[in-house]
C-alpha cells in the first residue's frame, strides 16, 4: 500500500504539488489530468523518484526520503517513451541490467531473462539490437525488464502514449494481467474503463476520486468548460512536470 500524507512538492520557486493525502490500496488506479496539472510528478513521487518537499510517502511503511532503494525495489516505474529506459545494447543485455547486485546465480539470471522474454513476447529477440525493435515491442521490452526484477507495484507513465492501436491493445492486455497493483497515467481514457480506481489531477491537487466513469466524466466536463489547456485536448505532446 502507497500511503501520502500532505505530500508537497515545487520546482525552485514553482509549486507544483499542494498537500495531497492519499491511501492507494486498489489493485488498478488510474491518474488523469492536463499536461502541466501535477500528474507526473506525482506518479514519481510514489517510487522515490522525486521526494517530497514536505509531507510523507510510504511504501508499505517505508518512507520514500530514507529508505529510497527498499522503495524502488517494491514500486518498478515504466517512463513515457520506451526508448529512454532502454541502456542495454541487446534485449537479453536489458533485461540483465535489474538483476544486478540481487545475489542471483548466473543461472538463475539467465533462467529469469528467458522466462521474462517469453511471457512478454520477446523470446525471439533475445540477442536483437534492442534498437531495432519496434515500437511496440521496446515498450513491451521496457515492462519486461522492470517485471523481471518482482515488484509488488508498478507505476506507469502513459506507456501507451507513442503506440499505434494495436499495440496500445497488446500493452493494456498486459497490464490487466498483471498480479502486481498497477497504476497507471494515461490520457487515453477508454483505457481505464474496467479499473477500479481513477484520480483525476488537476492545478497540483487531486480535483475527483472516484469509479472510472465517474471521473473521466468530472475530467470531460472540466474540459467543456475550458479548464484544461487546449495543448491537453489536442493530445500534444507537452510534458507535465
Amino acid at each position: 500500500m502507497i500511503e501520502l500524507a500532505n505530500v508537497t512538492h515545487g520546482y525552485g520557486d514553482r509549486p507544483v504539488l499542494h498537500d495531497i493525502s492519499l491511501r492507494l490500496t486498489e489493485r488498478r488506479i488510474g491518474l488523469i489530468g492536463a499536461n502541466g496539472s501535477g500528474k507526473s510528478t506525482l506518479a514519481r513521487l510514489l517510487n522515490g523518484l522525486i521526494l517530497p518537499d514536505s509531507g510523507q510517502v510510504l511504501v508499505d511503511g517505508l518512507d520514500t526520503m530514507k529508505q529510497g532503494r527498499a522503495v524502488r525495489r517494491k514500486v518498478g516505474f515504466v517512463f513515457p517513451d520506451a526508448g529512454t529506459q532502454i541502456i542495454m545494447p541487446t534485449v537479453a543485455e536489458d533485461v540483465t541490467v535489474g538483476l544486478r547486485n540481487r545475489g542471483l546465480s548466473k543461472e538463475e539470471v539467465a533462467a529469469r531473462v528467458t522466462d521474462v522474454l517469453a511471457r512478454y513476447g520477446l523470446a525471439d529477440h533475445h540477442d536483437h539490437a534492442a534498437h531495432l525493435l519496434s515500437g511496440g515491442q521496446k515498450q513491451m521490452l521496457a515492462l519486461a525488464a522492470v517485471l523481471v526484477t518482482e515488484p509488488e507495484i508498478l507505476v506507469c507513465d502513459e506507456p501507451t502514449t507513442l503506440l499505434d492501436r494495436r499495440n496500445v491493445r497488446t500493452v493494456m492486455e498486459t497490464l490487466r494481467t498483471l498480479p502486481q497493483q498497477v497504476i497507471l497515467l494515461t490520457h487515453q481514457l477508454e483505457t481505464l474503463d474496467d479499473f477500479d480506481r481513477v484520480l483525476v489531477v488537476g492545478e497540483g491537487r487531486v480535483v475527483f476520486d472516484g469509479s472510472p466513469g465517474n471521473a473521466i466524466d468530472h475530467y470531460i466536463e472540466s474540459i467543456d468548460a475550458g479548464a484544461v489547456p487546449v495543448g491537453d485536448q489536442a493530445g500534444e505532446p507537452i510534458r507535465d512536470l
